[in-house]
C-alpha cells in the first residue's frame, strides 16, 4: 500500500545540514494556514501543509493512496503517518535541492496523533531540527464558525461542512491536544491566542519568529 513511499528518505547532502523545523498545530479554523503565509513573507520559511499536500496527493493522477487518503477526510480521522511523513520528506528534500538556504520549514497540520509523532521521531528526528511547536489555541465555537464560513465561500475542500468538522474537532481533541501536551512538557510550545483577527494573532506570532 505504502511502497510508493518507501523510496523517498531524505539523505542530505553535506553541504545542505539539516532542515530546520517549526511544527505549527491547532484546531480546523485555528487559523494555521492565513498565518504561515504571513511567516513565509516577513521570515522566509517554507510553508508545507500536512493536509495540502495529502489533498494533492489524492487527486494526482495514479495515485495508489488517492482514495485511502480521501476515505480519511471524509471519515474525518488521521491518514496513516507513512504517507504523509513520505510527503513532507519529499517536499523538504525537493525545497532544499533547490535552494541551499532554504532550509527553514513550517509544517503545518503534524504531527496529529502519537503514531504521527512516533513516525516522525523514527524517521526524520536525527535528520531534523526541531525549533518549536507553535500552537494556535482557539476555542471550539470560533474554529467551527471560521470553516463553515470558509466552506461557504467556496474554499474546494470536502471537509468543511458541520458533519464532518464535529469528527475532526474531536479527533483533535482525543489525539493531537496531547501532542502539544506532550511538547509542552518538553519546553517546546510556543502558544498564540488565535480568536482575534489575523493582524491581531500575527503580532503575536512575530515574538516567536524575531
Amino acid at each position: 500500500m505504502y511502497r510508493a513511499f518507501r523510496g523517498h528518505q531524505l539523505h542530505y547532502r553535506a553541504a545542505m545540514g539539516k532542515p530546520n523545523v517549526v511544527f505549527v498545530l491547532g484546531g480546523p479554523g485555528a487559523g494555521k494556514g492565513t498565518q504561515c503565509e504571513r511567516i513565509v513573507k516577513t521570515f522566509g520559511y517554507t510553508h508545507l501543509s500536512a493536509g495540502d499536500l495529502l489533498r494533492a496527493e489524492r487527486r494526482r493522477p495514479g495515485s495508489e493512496v488517492g482514495q485511502l487518503i480521501e476515505k480519511h477526510f471524509t471519515e474525518g480521522s488521521i491518514v496513516p503517518v507513512e504517507i504523509t511523513c513520505g510527503l513532507l520528506e519529499k517536499a523538504m528534500k525537493d525545497t532544499m535541492e533547490e535552494s541551499e538556504v532554504k532550509n527553514n520549514f513550517l509544517i503545518d497540520g503534524f504531527p496529529r496523533n502519537q503514531n504521527n509523532m512516533d513516525g516522525w521521531n523514527s524517521a526524520m528526528g536525527d535528520k531534523s531540527n526541531l525549533r518549536f511547536v507553535l500552537f494556535f489555541d482557539c476555542s471550539e465555537e470560533v474554529c467551527m464558525k471560521r470553516c463553515l464560513k470558509r466552506g461557504e465561500a467556496g474554499s474546494g475542500r470536502s471537509d468543511d461542512n458541520e458533519e464532518i468538522l464535529r469528527k475532526r474537532i474531536v479527533t483533535y481533541n482525543d489525539s493531537t491536544r496531547a501532542i502539544v501536551n506532550h511538547y509542552a512538557e518538553k519546553g517546546l510550545v510556543r502558544t498564540v491566542d488565535a480568536s482575534g483577527n489575523p493582524d491581531e494573532v500575527f503580532e503575536q506570532v512575530r515574538a516567536f519568529f524575531s
